[in-house]
Order: C-alpha cells, then sequence, then structure tokens
C-alpha cells in the first residue's frame, strides 16, 4: 500500500536523474508526483498505468499546493530524511537569469564523498586547480582563459597532457560544473556554487562577495563606482534595486543612470592578455612540499644568471690576461730580490680572492 513518503521517494529518484533543476521545474516534478501516488497520473504507457492505478490509492490525504509555505515545508521534509545520508536538497539563485535553482548536494566533504563521483582523483585535483585560478582572478573577474586553465596542468604533479586537459575540461562543461563563455573563459557554475560554497567560504574568505540585497556569494555582476565601497550586486538585484532607489545601499552616492556605466564583476571586468600569468597559490590551502618546490623553482631560475655572470667575469680575466702578455715582450730585470719574490706569492692569494684569478709570480 501507498503513503506519503512514496511522494518523496518518486521526487528524490526525479532529482537524482537530473543535475540541477529550476523553482518551477521542482514544483511540477512535485505535483506529478503526488499525482502518480493517487492515481490520477495519466502519462504513463497502458501497460504502465495499469500498475500505478492498481497500487495508487485515492484516498491519500496528499495534496499540492502551489504557496512558498508549503513547497518550504516540503523542502525540510525532504532534508530531514537526508540528514543521515549526509545529503542536502540546497537551492541558490542563477547570477545570469535570476531564477531560483535547486540541485541534490553532499552536506559533507570527506573521502568517502569525494570517491562518489565520475572522476579520478587527478581530475579532481585539476578541477579544485582551475576553481582556485577562478577564485584568485584579478580585478574581480572570477573566471580564467582557456591557455592558462591548460597551462594548468603544469602545476600537478601528474603526467596529465594538455590534449588531455582540454578533454576533461570539455567534460566538466558538458556536467555543468563550470561555464564556458563565447571569449573562451571558463567560470564557476551555479551547480558548482551549489556543491562548493563551504568550501569557498573557508578556502577563500578575502575573495568571496556577498549581494548586498540577497546576501548570496557574487561571481558575475556590478559594483559601486565609488572608490573603496564594497557594495556588490547580482545583475538581477541590481535591476529590482534601480527600479525603486537610484543610490547606493552601502554609501548612499548616486548611481549612473546607465547600469552599464558601473563596474563590471565577473568575466567583462577583464580584458584579453591580462590574466596571462599565474597567480600565486594561498599558503593557508597549500601543502608544505609545494612550498618547497617553489623555491626550488626559483632557485634553479637564478642559477643560470650566476652562471652566466661567472662566464663574464671568466672572459673579462682573459682580455686583460691577454693585455698583459703583451707587456711581458718589453725586457724584464730577472734580478729581483728574494724579499720581493715573497711579498708576490703573499698578494697573489689576496689579489685571486679579489679579482676571481690569479696572478703568476715571477721566479728567479
Amino acid at each position: 500500500m501507498v503513503s506519503a513518503n512514496d511522494v518523496q521517494r518518486l521526487f528524490l529518484q526525479g532529482v537524482f536523474s537530473r543535475s540541477i533543476l529550476s523553482f518551477k521545474h521542482a514544483q511540477v516534478l512535485w505535483e506529478k508526483c503526488i499525482d502518480a501516488v493517487k492515481g490520477t497520473y495519466t502519462a504513463f504507457t497502458s501497460f504502465r498505468q495499469c500498475r500505478r492505478s492498481a497500487a495508487a490509492n485515492p484516498a491519500l490525504n496528499v495534496r499540492f499546493s502551489d504557496k512558498r509555505e508549503d513547497w518550504d515545508l516540503f523542502v525540510i521534509s525532504i532534508n530531514n530524511s537526508l540528514n543521515c545520508l549526509d545529503l542536502e536538497f540546497r537551492h541558490l539563485t542563477d547570477e545570469q537569469t535570476g531564477r531560483e535553482m535547486y540541485a541534490m548536494v553532499n552536506s559533507k566533504d570527506d573521502e568517502i564523498a569525494q570517491m562518489a563521483t565520475d572522476y579520478t582523483p587527478v581530475e579532481i585535483a585539476y578541477f579544485k586547480a582551475i576553481v582556485e585560478q577562478i577564485m584568485l582572478a584579478p580585478h574581480e573577474a572570477y573566471s580564467v582563459s582557456s591557455l592558462l586553465a591548460l597551462r594548468e596542468v603544469n602545476s600537478l604533479k601528474t603526467n596529465m597532457t594538455k590534449a588531455q586537459a582540454e578533454i576533461v575540461l570539455g567534460s566538466f562543461v558538458a556536467k555543468g560544473w563550470l561555464l564556458k563563455s563565447r571569449r573562451g573563459r571558463y567560470s564557476l557554475s551555479t551547480r558548482t556554487l551549489l556543491e562548493l560554497l563551504p568550501y569557498l567560504k573557508s578556502s577563500y574568505p578575502e575573495e568571496c562577495l556577498e549581494c548586498v540585497i540577497c546576501y548570496d556569494i557574487v561571481t558575475r555582476g556590478v559594483a559601486c563606482s565609488t572608490p573603496n565601497c564594497k557594495a556588490r550586486l547580482h545583475y538581477h538585484c541590481c535591476r529590482k534595486y534601480r527600479s525603486r532607489n537610484a543610490k547606493c545601499p552601502a554609501c548612499s552616492q548616486d548611481w549612473p543612470q546607465d547600469p552599464k556605466n558601473m563596474t563590471p564583476v565577473g568575466e567583462e571586468a577583464i580584458k584579453d592578455g591580462q590574466d596571462e600569468g599565474r597567480r600565486i597559490r594561498r599558503r593557508g590551502t597549500e601543502d608544505p612540499s609545494d612550498e618547497e618546490d617553489e623555491e626550488e623553482m626559483e632557485v634553479e631560475s637564478s642559477q643560470p644568471s650566476q652562471t652566466q655572470t661567472q662566464s663574464q667575469r671568466k672572459s673579462k680575466g682573459r682580455g686583460k690576461g691577454k693585455g698583459k702578455g703583451k707587456q711581458k715582450k718589453a725586457p724584464v730585470d730577472m734580478d729581483v730580490d728574494e724579499d720581493e719574490d715573497e711579498e708576490d706569492e703573499e698578494e697573489a692569494p689576496q689579489q685571486t680572492q679579489g679579482n676571481g684569478r690569479r696572478r703568476t709570480t715571477r721566479t728567479r
């Protein structure tokens, strides 16, 4: 016999089969699950419809409501059932469209949760490296070019090639973990923000900006053009706010009439070629071994310069030696006292240390 819990089971099956869904889509799914349990859903084939009608219970006290309060209660009941599995049916507003999006995410980040994925540990490490470069992007761009994303493979201690990395990047985009713009820049998707929001706030607290209207994280939007003002808004939040107020909610300064004149946050905040260099990893998130590797790279990069300076000194020494050889053609007084020879021998080591070359002494 069916019960009210079967509505949740059917709903969760529909959610797990989709990576992310909008609020309207989730409400439609909820309504269809109730109809299926009560036997009023007729969108099945004839065979399945007969089986569903035999197992359905029309007298079940379950009803659909389009009120926000009833939907919130339904989500709370689902999350209470998922607490033991460390899962959560979480929602976040899409930064581009302004629609409320829902997804099933892991509420616990451990080794078991990391194993429940289609990607290998190397691919996960590569994804985290891309996320770090996106969060550390200059000018609050929160995006990375395709060239810099492929170069990030060199920072990994793996044998992944750039051709393999390009395939993995395409998989990240296809499965909704990253977004790729027409300019070829990668940024965080709504699904990634939903899944990694606690990780981002703990690893990059200074880079995580909040909207002054909805208090959600901002990676695409606008910033107040007033110097030292920390107001950041989503595009949809800015449109709603400007419809009733033309001043900044933080500094109370007048905003320009055209929103395009405001300082952008996201991909539009950076021009092509401004992020060619790789951002330095944060000390709080990197391993000590990584610091040692960076120090070794710095030492190796400084060695060629020392070698060049030594070679230059040697070349100078040879040039001076040739000049002295020409002076030796002049007649030399061979009657030299022994005291003068001893003084020359004492001065020779000192000149060897100062000039980097040895001076020959005269012998009788």
